[in-house]
């Protein structure tokens, strides 16, 4: 199973991007870099919040570790920002521990990655979801560097003895299925479908819940395709509200299910009560209640309460 485990998105544009300076001013001034990463965040008054909030976690000596690592670091601003959009936040300390450190765990990923390594991709980082998965992080840098689709690069390329460190404009939270579709415009008709007003359940407020949640998430061109095998249907609202809603139930697994874990001939029950098995005799495929044979494109996609998987064809029961 492992051998289909996908790392980059197939229908992202690949590519080596080189990240520059916003314009901001350079925090650090001179680097020193004789130092690892917590003592070049010390060095910087840009980053003491960073540096209160790893000691808060309990997370400094991990980042004095040998690593190597790649460490986002959020401005002084940012963790601001943070605070700000939580009335009962008034102070670092006002954040409880459990969810914090795995925030912060959400800014590192292993292994020393320059600025002219990254590209289009989900990478792992060090924070964990269901199953103590680890979370990926969106990373685009076709049109714009952006990180998690929300933070920008201030400053990049730090080199410390046991790392990289980039300083970003945000604090990233781990992504929930919800936001992993709705942060990729190859899922837009998904969204568009998850959030028409005339469906008796709320997906975007269930499927934002603990969880934890699998979706098989049709592309943009399978929804199209849908659509187009119906003379009568010229966009998403013409397919009847029971019918899209058996639709949209039947992508849904009420389990966190990596690839690795699904076996040939499996049978799960979808959040609909409705069975899908897998086919996993050449390449990944899920067969459906209507007969229907369809691969699953993209793997793996984990976020902080399920994992999303891409698939070509919307599944109908």
């Amino acid at each position: 199973m492992k051998n289909f485990k996908l790392f980059f998105y197939g229908f992202l544009v690949s590519g080596l991007f080189l990240m520059t300076s916003c314009g901001e001013e350079d925090p650090l001034g001179p680097i020193d870099e004789t130092k690892d990463i917590v003592g070049t965040a010390m060095d910087a008054d840009n980053l003491s919040t960073l540096v209160e909030a790893l000691t808060q976690a309990d997370l400094v000596s991990a980042l004095q570790g040998d690593g190597p690592f790649t460490v986002f670091a959020p401005t002084n601003d940012a963790f601001q920002e943070l605070l700000d959009s939580n009335p009962d936040w008034n102070s670092l300390s006002d954040i409880d521990n459990a969810t914090l450190t795995n925030v912060l765990k959400f800014h590192v990923i292993e292994g020393s990655v320059k600025s002219s390594g990254l590209s289009d991709s989900y990478v792992s980082t060090l924070a964990s979801g269901p199953n103590m998965e680890s979370i990926k992080l969106r990373i685009d840098v076709t049109g714009g560097v952006q990180f998690n689709s929300s933070a920008n690069p201030v400053t990049t390329d730090i080199e410390t003895t046991n790392g990289t460190v980039h300083i970003i404009d945000k604090v990233m939270l781990p992504p929930s299925v919800v936001d992993i579709a709705v942060n990729n415009d190859n899922f837009s008709m998904l969204v568009a479908a998850l959030t028409r007003d005339d469906l008796s359940l709320d997906y975007v407020q269930f499927l934002s819940g603990e969880g934890p949640f699998t979706v098989f998430a049709p592309t943009n061109e399978a929804f199209m395709a849908l659509i187009g095998s119906n003379d009568d249907w010229d966009s998403l609202d013409d397919i009847p509200v029971a019918t899209l809603s058996a639709v949209l139930d039947y992508h849904v697994i009420g389990a966190n299910v990596q690839s690795d874990e699904l076996t040939d001939g499996q049978t799960v029950m979808t959040v609909g009560g409705n069975n899908i098995t897998f086919d996993l005799s050449d390449g990944a495929k899920i067969e459906t209640g209507s007969g229907q044979s369809v691969a699953i494109i993209i793997t793996d996609v984990q976020g902080a309460n399920g994992v999303v998987h891409a698939v070509s064809q919307v599944l109908i029961p």
